[in-house]
């Protein structure tokens, strides 16, 4: 069965307020929301803050919709609030024959207008997924469908969501379709596509190369995009893989797919760039421990190619991480495993949140006990209060899955968005209480702004500026940005 097949019949998310708090009294674990099947069912995918403070989402199954042909549902698009209220914006399949598509596996991305694009991994004009767009009033517009070309030559079943790039252009992934003969049906693809909807096909896994990317891509410092594929390769075990903005890909690394993995295998979250220009991430298989297959790795990677395993998983502190990790501000990572600590409610284990120092020094944090969410699959956020949050797909008071909040003892910021460009370039900074902010600088070059509400400020890079962090003077103190903003 593939992953994905495997996150079809394992997602569910559920919405109600319980805290939990963990061992030490620094860190407190809140389960949000329990997912209930009406509100959504299966969240897969993790969440994105957005410039209002609310995070936003989409379970895989569930919803109110009664013309999906799926009994559990064809998934929808929610906004939740940050105290737990939860809004279902739109229910998949409210259209005939799903046009408007079905199955959104992947999370949204806010983009510069505004507005929020992802993609389903079904429904569509000719069943194999689609790009839409979606207002945050819950307006959704279908922008494109795959498998309009020949044997799906342009992509077939996106299984990750999309980033907006530099350029303004969405950048995303198909788990299968594309130009190959050496895949049936086929072993995926990277493509480019227009705010318009207009769909280019950078380039079409062969199996060599990879196969069945199912991580998303990141855009790197170096403005060149990078991913990871879940099978395929040199050894069968994924690849990691750079591609250019005009589709020329290299395979940095390949990982093996038999026994004795021990670098891992079968990389299933996305790459996170840390501070130092390195990648980190995590694969679901291989390792040292756990014998055959692995409990899996995290790792790191430098540019050129060079890996190392920071971290086995071994059971005990978790196994089978998917999600990508997210580089918090204290420059420790944090991330989850799917199964992992011996619970009487989940066979292996309900799943983990862990820190890892990029040293590769492990501490599990916090493990689940059903009651509280199993099985969480996709990466974490840090939102800009400092703290944690994300999904289980199964588990809680519904068994269909919880959203979660984790208070860590870190605290807030301000986030950029784009986090490059030019002088001139228009950014909005997200964050806290910025009502009555006086001052904003890029890297101690005061800019020109308007604060928008208590979560937005909007600005432009300064004459001046130079690459360095963002810092906010509000009236409750100075912010500052969690990365630092690159002057190009």
């Amino acid at each position: 069965m593939s992953k994905l097949g495997l996150r079809r019949t394992i997602c569910l998310v559920c919405f109600f307020c319980a805290a939990t708090p963990t061992a030490s009294p620094a860190q407190t674990f809140t389960t949000l929301h329990s997912f209930d099947g009406t509100d959504g069912e299966y969240p897969c995918a993790g969440l994105v803050q957005a410039t209002n403070g609310n995070f936003y989402g989409t379970p895989l199954f569930g919803g109110a919709s009664s013309n999906c042909p799926d009994t559990y549902g064809c998934g929808t698009v929610f906004e939740v609030a940050a105290a737990g209220k939860l809004t279902t914006l739109y229910n998949f399949c409210a259209q005939p024959n799903c046009t408007d598509g079905a199955y959104p596996v992947a999370g949204l991305v806010q983009a510069s207008d505004g507005n929020f694009y992802g993609t389903t991994n079904g429904g569509g004009g000719n069943g194999v997924g689609t790009v839409f767009k979606i207002t945050p009033g819950g307006t959704l517009t279908r922008l494109y469908s795959f498998c309009s070309r020949s044997a799906c030559t342009d992509g077939a079943n996106p299984g990750a969501g999309l980033i907006q790039a530099a350029d303004g252009n969405f950048y995303g992934t198909t788990y299968y379709g594309g130009a190959s003969e050496s895949c049936y049906p086929g072993c995926g693809t990277v493509f480019k596509i227009t705010p318009r909807g207009t769909l280019t096909t950078l380039h079409s896994f062969d199996g060599t190369d990879g196969a069945n990317p199912s991580g998303g891509l990141i855009q790197a410092t170096d403005a060149n995009f990078y991913g990871t594929t879940y099978e395929g390769g040199a050894k069968g075990g994924g690849t990691v893989f750079k591609i250019t903005a005009g589709g020329t890909l290299t395979t940095l690394y390949s990982f093996c797919v038999k026994t004795n993995c021990t670098d891992g295998s079968g990389p299933d979250g996305g790459l996170v760039q840390a501070t130092n220009g390195n990648f980190y991430g995590t694969t679901f298989g291989g390792g040292a421990n756990c014998a055959p297959s692995g409990c899996g790795t995290v790792f790191e990677l430098t540019p050129e190619g060079t890996l190392t395993t920071l971290h086995s998983f071994d059971g005990a502190d978790g196994s089978e991480a998917s999600g990508a990790l997210v580089q918090a501000t204290n420059g420790n990572f944090y991330g989850t495993t799917e199964q992992g600590r011996v619970s009487d409610r989940c066979i292996g284990g309900c799943g983990t949140v862990f820190e890892i120092t990029p040293a590769g020094t492990l501490t599990t944090l916090h493990s689940f006990d059903f009651a509280d969410g199993e099985s969480p699959s996709a990466g974490l956020l840090q939102a800009t209060n400092g703290s944690l949050y994300g999904t289980a797909v199964e588990g809680g008071a519904h068994n269909d899955g919880t959203i979660f909040g984790f208070s860590v003892g870190l605290g807030p910021f301000v986030e950029t968005r784009p986090t490059s460009g030019k002088v001139g370039t228009a950014v909005i900074v997200l964050g806290n209480s910025l009502t009555g902010s006086t001052s904003v600088s890029f890297n101690g070059t005061a800019a020109a702004f308007r604060v928008v509400s208590e979560t937005e400020i909007t600005t432009t890079v300064p004459k001046g500026a130079t690459t360095g962090k963002v810092k906010v003077k509000t009236p409750h103190g100075t912010l500052t940005s969690n990365v630092n903003f690159r002057v190009m």
